[in-house]
């Protein structure tokens, strides 16, 4: 049995099947954990729903901004942007059935493997937020998605404030805020202000903000934090981090993570393939 984080697919199939095909992955022996972005931007989004979907539980995906993007797409609570590569999935004649299994993913997933925790975010985590409360709110996102509520909650979630996390938040800007947060973060002050704006490396930092994960007093650092989303960034590797999005649909490749299963093991083994169908960046 092998336990596979993998980063941020964007509709790269072929490269999800290169990938796949290197890990000598079996359904019924190993579980593979999506880190979001699903879909968009690659070339089929609809061949990555329908593989995953086909792995049942052996795929266990979050959600990541891409793909909260095409369900407000479909509900007509956004339009589809001018890089958008969603039109195999609005268009298939499975669409309800691709649709109904994306909103019943999950924002955040807290693994217990050998005493040691890994919370598994598609973007971020704010420093007073520790795995525990996480995953509480990821949980409150989760039971609005997969209700009756979702089309509001769609035309609602877009927007950048409030920007900072507030217990006394209600309604949709307390909704708003943990998307954000999940799906969106990377740079954000010593008081988990978030500047939702930017996408440079770490390297081009602007004055009074930080990586999220470089927060003094980061309330999650006591887990293996496992993200995705900063293709800028790259592959990290740090104590207590993991960041897997290395821009397979850019020209970069598609990673994964062997997570280790035995008493003590801290190390990953990365395995990486090439992307043959990049694209050009874009927003």
């Amino acid at each position: 049995m092998a336990l596979y984080l993998i980063g941020d697919l964007q509709g790269c199939d072929g490269a999800l099947k290169h990938l796949l095909d290197k890990l000598a992955f079996s359904p019924s022996r190993d579980t593979l954990y999506f880190l979001g972005d699903l879909v968009n931007r690659g070339p089929d989004s609809a061949g990555v729903l329908r593989r995953l979907m086909a792995y049942g539980a052996s795929a266990q995906c979050l959600l990541g901004n891409h793909d909260l993007h095409l369900l407000a797409v479909a509900h007509g609570a956004r339009k589809p942007g001018r890089h958008d590569t969603l039109q195999d999935v609005l268009q298939a004649t499975d669409r309800p059935a691709l649709l109904e299994w994306l909103r019943q993913q999950p924002l955040a997933r807290l693994l217990d493997l050998q005493d040691h925790y890994y919370l598994l975010v598609h973007a971020g985590v704010l420093p007073a937020w520790s795995a525990t409360k996480t995953m509480a709110l990821a949980d409150e996102v989760a039971a609005v998605l997969r209700s009756a509520d979702l089309p509001d909650l769609l035309h609602q979630m877009y927007g950048n404030a409030p920007d900072a996390w507030d217990d006394n938040l209600t309604g949709k800007k307390r909704l708003r805020v943990i998307i954000n947060t999940l799906t969106r973060l990377r740079f954000c002050s010593a008081s988990g202000q978030m500047d939702l704006s930017l996408s440079d490396s770490p390297n081009a930092t602007p004055e009074g903000l930080m990586p999220w994960f470089d927060v003094p007093g980061r309330q999650s650092a006591d887990v293996t934090v496992a993200f995705g989303h900063w293709s800028t960034l790259g592959l990290l590797e740090r104590d207590n981090l993991l960041a897997l999005d290395t821009g397979c649909v850019w020209g970069g490749c598609l990673s994964a993570a062997r997570l280790p299963t035995q008493p003590g093991d801290r190390g990953y083994e990365i395995i990486q393939v090439s992307c043959p169908q990049a694209q050009k960046p874009g927003p």
